[in-house]
């Protein structure tokens, strides 16, 4: 599947003075004061850039000390760390909390996600970064900040031609691949699923790889299955198209129905298990 690039709208937030005390540490990043378009890549793909951001973030440089505004999909990272898991794990540790950001994509919606503020220790290097998300689980991530050119309206402009190119050619998005985690580890989802464009936005047709499921509940709201005989259909809203959300499925083929927590894992390119 080709991949979907949209536009996106930078917030113009600076919040260093929340950052103080890990930017301290950081070493001079030999650049000039100023603000930096750059390239934001990491080592898998459950954490990454919104897709609305091209791969491409904003960074702020103040006598050598760096921040770089880190866009993500949804607001299921709660809370960032610069180091690794287990210091962020230890009382007293200095977690990076969320912005809340809107986002823009090209066919018009607006969509409210995480935005987080992170210390550049290095550029071209990768560094590490521990994340948090709504299980409150913590996991490592190695990023790297690179290719910093200034921020001006001579390079965002091109930047968006590049962009409308690709979307002239990838708007008609049909199909998406997606991956479940959690229960057993016996339940399955159709991969790639059908999407659908709608006058309020993207639709998901999931398809169970059981007929046992008879509703779920994403974001809070309850969905029944759209078909009544094969194994459990459902249309839900698809928000994101490089995304994971939570959901709650029940499924009857107990002996009493059963609600169990799943994570969908919808993305682009084919999701192969590592």
């Amino acid at each position: 599947m080709k991949k979907r690039f949209l536009s996106f709208i930078f917030p113009i937030i600076l919040l260093l003075t929340i950052l103080t005390g890990c930017v301290k540490e950081n070493k001079s990043l030999n650049l000039s004061d100023g603000d930096y378009l750059v390239k934001f890549t990491t080592d898998g793909s459950m954490f990454h850039l919104n897709e609305a951001c091209n791969g491409l973030a904003k960074m702020h440089v103040v006598n050598g000390q760096g921040t770089v505004e880190i866009i993500l999909p949804s607001k299921n990272t709660v809370n960032l760390y610069s180091g690794l898991k287990k210091n962020a794990e230890k009382e007293g540790a200095v977690l990076i909390d969320p912005v809340v950001v809107s986002v823009t994509y090209e066919d018009g919606m607006v969509e409210e996600v995480n935005s987080f503020l992170v210390p550049v220790p290095v550029i071209d290097e990768e560094f590490d970064l521990a994340l948090i998300g709504t299980k409150g689980v913590w996991y490592d991530h190695k990023v790297m900040i690179s290719d910093p050119v200034p921020y001006t309206e001579e390079i965002l402009e091109k930047n968006e031609e590049i962009k409308e190119e690709t979307i002239n050619i990838t708007k008609d998005v049909n199909e998406i691949y997606v991956s479940l985690e959690g229960g057993t580890g016996k339940a399955r989802l159709e991969s790639p699923a059908s999407v659908t464009k709608t006058d309020s936005g993207y639709v998901v047709t999931l398809t169970w790889s059981s007929p046992y499921y008879d509703y779920m509940i994403v974001d809070g709201d309850k969905y029944y299955p759209v078909n009544e005989e094969g194994n459990s259909v459902f249309e839900i809203p698809l928000k994101s198209f490089n995304d994971s959300i939570e959901v709650l499925a029940d499924t009857t083929a107990m002996s009493e129905p059963h609600e169990i927590e799943y994570t969908i894992i919808f993305s682009n390119e084919e999701i192969v298990a590592e």
